[in-house]
């Protein structure tokens, strides 16, 4: 078994069109998203559309969540993300909100290697980041709670590997809006054979151009045409 992990799509639908030609190369079973569908690019309804359109595994992200749901205004977030999201909201169709809507928290995979646990952020909150560089007790004590031989979890835009144990944890990056200084979509790959779990990453190269020029179309803030081109904040 074979399976893609990809997270942080963002609205952009140039770098996730590049991720399926990288995928129809690169055969996998299976294809996961580890949530955020939107926020930040100029494409979110889209980029849904699309999802659906391939029948991918989606798990819900915490752009989805505050789209889809009546999260309250918070006095706290005002700043770029926000801005992006309220246009979002004008953007999608009520089916396309209605489909984040619906989206789980997470889910597990049962796989040759052992069982496979992903979501966003953490096991029941999109928003609240989980630290993969914290305490080895601390991820190993998270381990035996979810039982899995691979845990992947989205939300920080940076590609990272990390094995405790028997556990290994992944956050695959960002297809839409990377941040580890390398502008780019981010693609993992797990295959599930052997003794124990295979993780790749890897690098999509897409029109960041026409990206940032979508950004710019919409009026929206010109730091994310910025980051998608450099692949770094500021």
């Amino acid at each position: 078994m074979r399976l893609a992990f990809i997270s942080d799509i963002h609205g952009n639908i140039h770098a996730l069109t590049a991720v399926k030609r990288f995928l129809s190369e690169n055969i996998v079973n299976q294809v996961i998203v580890v949530g955020d569908l939107v926020g930040y690019g100029a494409s979110p309804g889209p980029v849904i559309d699309f999802v659906r359109r391939e029948g991918w595994t989606v798990g819900l992200g915490s752009s989805d969540m505050r789209v889809s749901m009546d999260m309250g205004e918070r006095a706290d977030r005002k700043g770029v993300a926000d801005q992006v999201l309220n246009w979002t909201k004008k953007m999608l169709t009520p089916d396309q909100v209605d489909f984040l809507r619906r989206l789980p928290p997470g889910g597990r995979i049962v796989t040759p290697v052992g069982r496979v646990r992903f979501f966003h952020g953490s096991p029941h909150d999109p928003e609240q980041r989980m630290d993969l560089m914290a305490p080895e007790r601390e991820l190993e004590a998270l381990a035996d709670l979810l039982g899995s031989r691979v845990v992947v979890v989205g939300g920080t835009h940076v590609p990272f590997m990390r094995v405790i144990g028997d556990t290994t944890f992944v956050d695959p990056g960002s297809v839409g809006l990377t941040l580890n200084h390398e502008p780019g979509a981010d693609v993992v790959i797990v295959d599930c054979v052997g003794r124990k779990p295979k993780v790749s990453l890897h690098k999509v190269t897409y029109d960041f151009a026409s990206s940032a020029f979508d950004i710019m179309a919409w009026n929206l803030p010109p730091v994310i045409a910025d980051v998608i081109r450099t692949g770094r904040m500021g």
